[in-house]
């Protein structure tokens, strides 16, 4: 199952840093997401993109996981040349996270 079947995201950026919401269409679906979407997890998607870690921060009033990445956006808006430099797509892209089946043992990193 992909991450965008139970939540969808937002992005925004500071410099080189990129912030990632993902939020629970439905809230029942929150410890599922705190489970599985690790920062390990966005790390590992993200391997070929960012240079820098990946912290993760929970909201679960909102439903929501929050991930900072640094060394995300090739230096930030003003020194990159990607065509993204903002990394509004970063959300689209950690949406196809492959998530497992539910009732499946949750897995490393």
């Amino acid at each position: 199952m992909k991450l965008r079947e139970i939540a969808h995201a937002r992005s925004g950026d500071k410099g080189d840093t990129s912030n990632i919401s993902v939020i629970a269409f439905d809230a029942c679906d929150f410890g599922f997401l705190a489970e599985h979407v690790t920062a390990g997890h966005v790390a590992q998607h993200f391997s070929n993109t960012i240079t820098g870690t990946v912290a993760r921060y929970e909201l679960p009033a909102l439903g929501a996981l929050n991930f900072v990445l640094t060394g995300a956006l090739g230096g930030g808006v003003v020194r990159s040349l990607a065509l993204d430099t903002h990394g509004k797509s970063l959300s689209s892209a950690l949406l196809e996270l492959e998530l497992p089946a539910r009732g499946a043992p949750s897995s490393p990193p």
